[in-house]
This record gives C-alpha cells, sequence and structure tokens, in this order.
C-alpha cells in the first residue's frame, strides 16, 4: 500500500516526484490505445507548464510518473496571472486536479460510466535520493512486467522507456535521463540486467 505521506508530501520547486495513483474500484483505466494517447495529451496540456516529465508508464487500471517542478514559477504565475501569494503547491495540485478531471470525464462518456474514476487525494513522493532516483526509473519501466502484462517491460508501448532513446522530438526529458545513466548504452544495460531489481527500500505500492 501507499505510504500514508504520499497522500500528503507538498509540491516544491525545482524537486523531483514520483506520481502516481490508480481506479477507484481497480478496474481499467484505458480501454483502447486512445484512451492512452489522450491521457498523454492531457498530461502535456496541464503539467507541461508547471512541470517537466523524466519518466512515466500507463499500465490498465493505474499510472506512474516521474516530474520536476519548475525551478522558478514566476514566470507561469505571471502569464496565467496568479497572485505570488498562492503557494507553488496549490498551483501545482490544481494542474494534477483538472488534468485527472478532464481525462475521467471524457473516459466515463465513452464508456457510458458515471462517478469518480481516480482514486483520491493522488499518491506523491518526494525523490531526493540519486540511488532512488536511478531505481525509480527502472521501477517505473518495469511496472508492466512486474504486473505480468507483459513478459518484457522493453516491449510495453505505453512507458518512457523506449521514447528515451528514440530521436523523435518530444518534451520528454530525454537527454537528461541518458546523461544521468552515464550514456544511452549505459541506460540500456541497466534496464536490462536482472541484478537491478528493486528491494523493499524501493517498492512504492503493491498495485
Amino acid at each position: 500500500m501507499a505510504k500514508e505521506e504520499h497522500y500528503y508530501t507538498k509540491f516544491e520547486e525545482g524537486k523531483f516526484y514520483h506520481i502516481y495513483n490508480r481506479t477507484i474500484d481497480k478496474k481499467t483505466m484505458f480501454a483502447n490505445d486512445g484512451n492512452n494517447e489522450f491521457f498523454l495529451q492531457k498530461l502535456r496540456v496541464y503539467l507541461l507548464g508547471v512541470a517537466d516529465v523524466y519518466a512515466y508508464c500507463l499500465l490498465d487500471n493505474h499510472f506512474h510518473i516521474l516530474i520536476r517542478i519548475n525551478e522558478n514559477m514566476s514566470n507561469y504565475r505571471l502569464v496565467n496571472q496568479i497572485e505570488d501569494t498562492i503557494d507553488t503547491h496549490i498551483i501545482i495540485s490544481k494542474q494534477f486536479r483538472v488534468f485527472f478531471q478532464s481525462y475521467a470525464l471524457a473516459f466515463n462518456k465513452q464508456q457510458n460510466r458515471f462517478g469518480t474514476l481516480f482514486q483520491t487525494p493522488f499518491k506523491r513522493a518526494l525523490v531526493n535520493d540519486d540511488d532512488y532516483f536511478t531505481h525509480l526509473i527502472y521501477y517505473i519501466h518495469s511496472n508492466p512486467q512486474k504486473h505480468n502484462l507483459i513478459g518484457d517491460f522493453r516491449n510495453w508501448k505505453w512507458s518512457s522507456y523506449k521514447g528515451i532513446i528514440s530521436i523523435k522530438p518530444s518534451r520528454l526529458m530525454k537527454d537528461e535521463v541518458i546523461k544521468w545513466f552515464g550514456g544511452e548504452q549505459e541506460y540500456l544495460n541497466f534496464h536490462h540486467s536482472g541484478k537491478y531489481l528493486l528491494n523493499d527500500n524501493f517498492i512504492i505500492d503493491d498495485f
């Protein structure tokens, strides 16, 4: 289960966070590829103005996202006419709320579904340790295999694993991730090697 503090962690400028959540009834939140694409589209719309995305994975009934909040939110406040007195945590929380609401409304309409889709509050964990950061990227990418959704997580379509090494332009912070691992081959080797299975210190949830 999620640690209690992951329900109340405050967002601060310049810091990394692991965002994760699932559906309230543990049923699917991605019924088809179009749902996955729509979720990522809404992520770009509502989050990329306030944070950068370093890794993500969309599964059948939950998701994981690794983000870094903008170091300076002053320009965002200015452009969006937000008072300086409004706390960064409130701004980020609102963006996530409208992101999830936007997706849920569309999904419910498509699936003839009613009511809340996501668990609330959504979970977020501060990432403030280098080793944790490295293993978390692996953890996020390997999640489909962990949940027996695919035999080899490297073939999962809806994660950032392949996007990070792709030459196609994207808003994903792929250059920064590759640099963090020490190069593309080191990134691939880390994900390939079975010895990097996460221990209990890095297990975040039991979705």
